[in-house]
């Protein structure tokens, strides 16, 4: 972990070991008790695929698997 401030203008710079591991472009989610920044993906869509690649099921069985997860949830 590292510190860093924001310069005159409101920037913020990224430590170069941080950008070389998550790229150069983050968004900024504003959480409760602070702020997150998450890299994006050069190629949103490769990184989906990426991250999906051993889901086994379809969308279609996923979608009613957290149809019947929301169902369960509300009748507690």
């Amino acid at each position: 972990m590292s510190d860093v401030t924001l310069d005159d203008r409101g920037r913020l710079t990224l430590p170069k070991e941080i950008r070389e591991q998550h790229g150069d472009q983050y968004h900024i989610v504003e959480l409760h008790d602070g702020i997150k920044l998450i890299p994006v993906a050069d190629d949103p869509l490769d990184a989906l695929r990426d991250e999906f690649a051993d889901v086994e099921k379809t969308a279609d069985e996923l979608r009613e698997r957290a149809r019947e997860a929301a169902v369960d949830e509300a009748g507690r």
